[in-house]
């Protein structure tokens, strides 16, 4: 009895000491690596989770991070039924199928199967071995079992799927899909799927670019097996092994190149970015932008932006025509080059204009040499086309009719109002504003420009242009009055376009600044805006080098490549006049620019004053149904040479005249602009607020 207690005390010890053991060389392990520690590619996504380009990891691998839903459900048929059959089942081991390798071992003399599961081979992956030995082996279960016990089925196939190697500095199944295939793995072909599940075995062995023969026989392997256990039918089977391996590596995407690289730097710690970008549009405009480049000569570049409307997002980003081309620099973004504008700021001029009763689009304009001090501007064809309406000198973009109305609202004013709307012009070192900058005398960019643009189709109003997905709403500024922006809109679409493009779809402008070192384009429906620009990156001249020629066949390329049929801009909103030059009221019948040097003082409203806030009075006041309107409210002018004209929110109101004090009857609380004219066409407008 004392001899048999001995020996169960015995054994009983020993297995305490065994457990104790193997607790401590578990516990000498430390903790379960999870995969947190591994690098992964920087992916840059778009809009619809598309990818736009990946970047290899500080040690040169294609390391790109992937999930169940990313692949095609076939793949993990074929995966299941090669590599582990019973991956839902078991818990990191399966005893079957280690009891079935050893037996193996034991009876053929060498290794026939290795019965590891997915769980076991993550843990291999996650800590490499360099050699295959019993502890190694057991390392590997110790760590399957923890990883279940820690992760989901699910994502223990993720780390197997970002981490899994394919050959050469391949590592994970997109990696290897985008360049064997040159696709994501959302959709693959059974033959596709049996290679990626064959790859991981032996895959410096089985790289289809270097052993092709190798890798199509370990493919068939993986059909033949699959087709004993009757998980495809013979005829596919039969099928896939007929399709060829691909015999190289095809180029990882590089979509918006300039955008991705941009967002990297600013989010370094984050390894899944995404944009506003719509990848297949991006596609197109990238090859458009190439053709068209080539096309001009090897020095060209070009660069084309393209922006929602509604939402300020940039759906397309082209920076230069060649991303990969060092002759033409095309890893400088010209997007955010600064660039003389040309012609392309005169639509702001008459903007301004407009918005301050100034003119309309039907007025008259002189188109006739015209010197201001020492500058004389001279139109781009150095003739003169008389006297036209201001919507056909803004058609034609005459360069004198533009400078006589800058003269007027005031170079200032301009700059003042592009810089509030979010624009960055840069003048010139040591140089102040002048009448010049009407023409290209400034610095812009064609994101700031395409941006202004867009402010015109969204009703007068612009926001900083969005890139990043998710990012805040940010607050809208003030580019024109509404009407303003309309009218400029209205006259624009009727611009000639150029040859073979459809007429009175997009409104549109172009420029070409001095020298021909650039060729602008920028237009807009009632869905998004588009700008182009050509030239080189250097800033050397380029002989023939026009807007219209150059840029505008891009700009209205692009928007048929968009793939969305143009839409009509917004109907016109309140306080807009249709007239005819003749049924204008008299100071807006003609712009006279000679006429403002008159020693008379100009009209100046004295009240109310700009920016006010009145308090409105009356039985109207609340706006309850029935009601009585407001009372009416004073406007006090002085100065100007009579007869006046006054109008709210640019509608003309009757029996000014000669007076100085009148009354005008409000629609009720809101904003109104209040101009006055005299009879040589000068004008002062204020902006008040009525509450």
């Amino acid at each position: 009895m004392k001899r048999a207690k001995l020996i169960l005390a015995s054994i009983v010890g020993a297995v305490a000491l065994v457990a104790a053991a193997s607790a401590g060389w578990v516990y000498s392990l430390g903790p379960a690596p999870l995969g947190r520690h591994i690098e992964l590619s920087h992916v840059v996504l778009d809009r619809d989770g598309r990818l736009l380009r990946a970047y290899a990891t500080k040690d040169g691998y294609w390391r790109l991070p992937a999930t169940v839903e990313d692949v095609d459900p076939r793949f993990f048929k074929l995966l299941f039924g090669y590599e582990d059959k019973r991956f839902y089942a078991h818990h990191g081991v399966d005893a079957f199928a280690m009891a079935r390798a050893a037996w193996q071992l034991v009876s053929k003399g060498h290794i026939v199967s290795g019965g590891s599961t997915l769980t076991m081979q993550v843990a291999r992956l996650l800590e490499p071995r360099e050699h295959r030995t019993f502890i190694a082996k057991l390392r590997q279960v110790t760590r399957a079992f923890e990883l279940e016990h820690a992760l989901t089925k699910d994502q223990v196939l993720s780390l197997y799927l970002t981490l899994a190697p394919y050959g050469g500095n391949l590592e994970g199944i997109r990696a290897a899909s985008l360049a064997y295939f040159g696709k994501e793995p959302r959709r693959l072909s059974l033959s596709e799927a049996a290679l990626l599940v064959a790859l991981p075995q032996s895959p410096e062995k089985r790289r289809p670019d270097r052993h092709a023969d190798d890798a199509r026989a370990a493919r068939d392997r993986v059909l033949d097996r699959v087709a004993l256990a009757h998980i495809v039918p013979r005829d596919e089977i039969a099928r896939a092994k007929a399709e060829p391996v691909p015999a190289s590596r095809k180029p990882m995407p590089v979509f918006a190149p300039h955008s991705a690289d941009h967002i990297v730097q600013l989010e370094p710690a984050q390894r899944i970015h995404k944009l506003t970008i719509d990848q297949p549009l991006q596609a197109r405009l990238q090859i458009m932008a190439q053709e068209r480049a080539a096309a001009m000569g090897p020095d060209i570049s070009v660069a084309i932006l393209v922006v929602d409307n509604q939402s300020n997002e940039v759906r397309a980003r082209v920076a230069s025509s060649d991303y990969f081309d060092a002759r033409r620099s095309g890893q400088i973004d010209m997007t955010m080059a600064l660039r003389s504008p040309g012609s392309t700021l005169k639509p702001f001029i008459y903007g301004l204009g407009f918005e301050d009763g100034l003119i309309h689009p039907e007025t008259l304009i002189d188109d006739r040499p015209q010197r201001y001090g020492s500058y004389q501007p001279e139109n781009f064809d150095l003739t003169f086309q008389g006297t036209v309406t201001v919507r056909r000198a803004l058609q034609l973009s005459l360069n004198v009719p533009a400078i006589a109305i800058l003269n007027k609202v005031g170079v200032n004013r301009l700059s003042a109002r592009l810089t509030q709307a979010g624009a960055a012009l840069v003048l010139p070192k040591e140089e102040a504003p002048g009448l010049a900058m009407g023409l290209g005398g400034v610095g812009v960019t064609l994101n700031d420009l395409t941006m202004l643009y867009a402010g015109l189709a969204r009703g007068g109003e612009t926001e900083p242009l969005v890139e990043r997905a998710g990012a805040p709403d940010l607050r809208p500024h003030r580019l024109l009055d509404p009407v303003a922006a309309w009218y400029v809109g209205n006259v624009l679409i009727g611009a000639p376009p150029p040859e073979n493009a459809p007429h009175g779809r997009i409104a549109f402008k172009t420029g070409t600044s001095y020298g021909y070192r650039d060729a602008w384009a920028v237009g807009f429906d009632g869905r998004m805006t588009i700008g182009v620009w050509v030239g080189r990156p250097d800033g050397a001249p380029v002989p023939g080098l026009v807007g219209r020629a150059s840029a505008a066949p891009i700009l209205f390329d692009a928007f048929a490549r968009s793939g969305e049929t143009p839409m009509a801009l917004g109907p016109a909103p309140k306080g807009a006049v249709f007239a005819t030059t003749a049924r204008l009221p008299p100071p807006l019948q003609r712009f006279d620019a000679t006429r403002y040097g008159v020693a008379a003082p100009p009209p100046r409203i004295m009240f109310p004053p700009d920016g006010v806030r009145l308090e409105l009075a009356g039985s109207g006041v609340g706006g309850k149904a029935g009601s009585a309107p407001p009372d009416p409210v004073a406007l006090k002018v002085a100065g100007g040479v009579p007869p006046l004209s006054v109008m709210v929110n640019g509608v003309p109101i009757a029996g000014a005249g000669s007076r100085r004090t009148l009354y005008f009857q409000p629609d009720g609380p809101g904003f109104v602009r209040l101009t006055v004219m005299d009879a040589r066409g000068a004008a002062d407008s204020v902006m008040v607020r009525l509450q």
